[in-house]
């Protein structure tokens, strides 16, 4: 009986380990009929346990689970188990041995729509299209994506391609809204295909480099000559990092104001110049870092 209990207390920490995600899920329906709202009433509960049971890279995983969370709107009700919604997605990377977070993932998605029937339940097929599921599925892939680039260069790809594999069965079914460039200003499509594309190459290895200089600045040896080389080391990754994004600024929007702590010891003020034409719309913070 005690190799019993073992065997099952090793199994459930085995399966912690391989699991990716931490979610938190929330969700807002309060605009809808009383029926709807009874039958949802578990929506976030039941999604929030998929996401964080299911182990979507088949393999163990490395790293810290991440922290992501999933805020969903519930739009309207077409029926008592037919919904449309919208979500905001965001990810989060524990930065090394430290306390401190850095963002990664934040996607508004505005088209979604879903079948959920109470009580139903959950199993994970990413090869079958589901228009509930496999939308949890496509940004778990993506979320994993990001933080495996950040870890080590370019590691990310072969969760963005299983996120496109989503995409191209989804676009395939008679419930492709949201999936295709037809879908309005956002669609999940170009989002994955321009994570896969050569031009946001740079970006993506920019990443990497970008948060092994935040984990160097997070650490705090003993050593004051060691800390000033973390320091320097960190700044430079970073200021090379800030290069990468002026040189292909016009093809994408950026948001480096994060970046700003960061750099306040850094010499070359000029860094902050560099980051106005990256990020004009935060030019009033990078002119008061320029000044102090």
């Amino acid at each position: 009986m005690k190799q019993i209990q073992f065997l099952l207390v090793l199994l459930f920490i085995t399966g912690l380990k391989a699991q990716e995600l931490d979610a938190t899920v929330s969700v807002d329906y309060q605009n809808l009929p009383v029926v709807n709202k009874e039958s949802l009433e578990k929506f976030a509960g039941d999604v929030q346990n998929y996401l964080n049971s299911t182990r979507f890279t088949g393999t163990d995983w490395k790293y810290a689970k991440i922290k992501c969370n999933f805020n969903i709107q519930i739009t309207s009700a077409e029926s008592e188990i037919n919904y449309s919604g919208q979500s905001l997605v965001l990810s989060q990377r524990k930065v090394y041995k430290s306390g401190d977070i850095s963002p990664m993932l934040r996607v508004f998605d505005n088209t979604w729509s879903f079948v959920y029937e109470k009580n139903q339940s959950f199993y994970f097929n990413a090869s079958v299209f589901n228009p509930l599921l496999s939308f949890f599925d496509y940004y778990a892939y993506l979320i994993i994506g990001l933080e495996s680039d950040s870890w080590e260069k370019l590691s990310g790809t072969p969760f963005y391609y299983k996120a496109n594999d989503i995409v191209n069965i989804a676009r395939n079914s008679s419930q492709s809204k949201g999936w295709d460039p037809g879908s309005g200003n956002f669609n999940r499509r170009d989002l994955v295909e321009n994570l896969l594309a050569e031009k946001y190459r740079v970006v993506r290895e920019g990443i990497s480099d970008y948060h092994y200089a935040i984990d160097l600045l997070a650490q705090r040896p003993g050593n004051p000559q060691k800390r000033e080389i973390y320091v320097k080391t960190g700044q430079e990754k970073i200021v090379n990092f800030i290069k990468s994004l002026d040189a292909i600024r016009t093809k994408f929007d950026v948001n480096a104001v994060f970046i700003i702590e960061k750099l306040r010891t850094y010499p070359d003020k000029t860094v902050f110049k560099t980051l106005r034409q990256v990020d004009p719309s935060h030019t009033a913070k990078y002119d008061d870092a320029l000044r102090n």
